[in-house]
């Protein structure tokens, strides 16, 4: 059914659908230690979760220049993903109640994620996701720019016939919320994966977002009160 005057729903998926975020920022943060880059867990997730791949990449490139050790790595990207795929294709998992939230909004739903279109669609089969949202799965490398422009929302709301004004985003990141914002959609926070420190939901807040919630099961029950 549809809720609250929301004519479309568009989730991201790494930390909001699938359970991946907690994986790829441990093991960036263990890579980027050996390469002399530490950080916070908390600044971490505030400055580089969300982020499109060219944008994380750019943004590493610009602390590592910092160090003085010449040009960021240019195998960093192929070295990351020997570490973090195993792990993914081993233990990655739905966060609950995402499918059933999907199945009982009768407007279009859609993926918009920083995810390369590989990537996200492979963490979709492994989780069981893909027939949920297929054909409306999309990735920041299909537009010009990644989050935290709107450029990827515009693009899924157009896919899916939507008006921008009336769409609906969850996110889990600052990133996120920001490129929802931006492309004039509404944004709940979602703060139930496995990544998720306490200081997140005010994040969010900060950043734009209508409201935050801790589970799937809540925006449900927020959006199709009884």
């Amino acid at each position: 059914m549809q809720a609250l005057g929301f004519s479309a729903l568009i989730f991201d998926c790494d930390g909001v659908l699938v359970d991946s975020e907690a994986i790829h920022v441990a093991v960036e943060m263990e890579l980027l230690r050996e390469m002399g880059l530490a950080y916070e867990w908390e600044a971490y997730l505030s400055r580089f979760v969300g982020l499109g791949v060219p944008e994380f990449h750019a943004a590493l490139a610009e602390d590592y220049a910092k160090l003085g050790q010449g040009l960021f790595p240019d195998d960093f990207g192929p070295c990351l993903h020997d570490r973090a795929w195993p792990r993914i294709e081993s233990e990655l998992t739905a966060l609950p109640g995402a499918a059933e939230l999907a199945a009982r909004f009768e407007g279009p739903i859609a993926v918009a994620s920083s995810s390369i279109t590989p990537k996200l669609h492979r963490k979709l089969a492994l989780t069981g996701l893909s027939d949920t949202f297929a054909p409306h799965i999309y990735s920041a490398d299909q537009v010009a720019r990644g989050k935290p422009a709107p450029d990827l929302f515009l693009f899924a709301a157009d896919k899916i016939e939507s008006d921008p004004a009336t769409c609906l985003v969850i996110e889990d990141s600052v990133h996120g919320v920001t490129a929802a914002l931006a492309a004039g959609m509404t944004a709940f926070g979602f703060t139930g994966g496995g990544h998720a420190d306490s200081g997140l939901s005010a994040r969010l807040l900060a950043a734009g977002a209508t409201a935050t919630f801790l589970s799937h099961d809540a925006i449900a029950a927020h959006l199709f009160p009884a």
